[in-house]
């Protein structure tokens, strides 16, 4: 089951925050704005929502990332998944795990396009390096079939683990079934050369 949207978007406002990378005038105001968002869309006003967030998009990480998931889900707005993935790349590149993780999803899975594991790729390797539980678990779904990575499912099997790890229950599924691995050897000392 995927982590609830308020969490998320708790989890990008206060990830934006703790780091600094808010960067704007006044960021005591766009953490206000951010807070009404969060305020409307869990009140279901979705154009409220979209607003708001758009409104600070150029200056919070967090509310541009939410922007892209409502352009992704048609939330308050036209649903656009191109423009949703244009506005994943910024907050992604920015440094936003979250984004990073919500790209990847998407070009992995061609919600804009054609479905393209190897662009999908680079944003879930950065994601799942950042400990985001989603993005080891689909980085970890490409080791296993081999899609856009050669095939490795003891790398697929670590990925699910540290998803698990973090708590996503289809990782723990995951590794349920997959057949079990090589046993794992301590490694002997090398002795010393005469």
């Amino acid at each position: 089951m995927r982590p609830s949207l308020r969490s998320l978007l708790v989890l990008c406002a206060c990830a934006v925050t703790a780091a600094g990378c808010a960067a704007s005038d006044d960021p005591v105001a766009n953490q206000a704005i951010f807070d009404k968002g969060v305020a409307a869309y869990d009140a279901k006003d979705y154009a409220q929502a979209f607003a708001l967030f758009s409104s600070i998009d150029n200056s919070d990480l967090a509310a541009m990332r939410n922007v892209a998931l409502m352009l992704r889900r048609g939330e308050g707005t036209a649903k656009d998944p191109k423009a949703a993935e244009e506005m994943y790349a910024r907050a992604a590149k920015g440094g936003l795990a979250t984004a990073a993780a919500d790209l990847g999803e998407m070009l992995l899975y061609g919600e804009a396009g054609a479905p393209d594991a190897k662009a999908a790729l680079p944003w879930l390797e950065g994601a799942a390096g950042a400990g985001h539980p989603i993005a080891q678990y689909e980085l970890g779904t490409m080791f296993e079939a081999g899609d856009g990575v050669p095939k490795d499912v003891a790398q697929a099997r670590k990925l699910y683990q540290a998803a698990a790890d973090g708590g996503y229950d289809k990782a723990k599924d995951k590794l349920a079934h997959l057949p079990p691995g090589p046993p794992e050897t301590p490694e002997t000392p090398k002795s010393p050369s005469p």
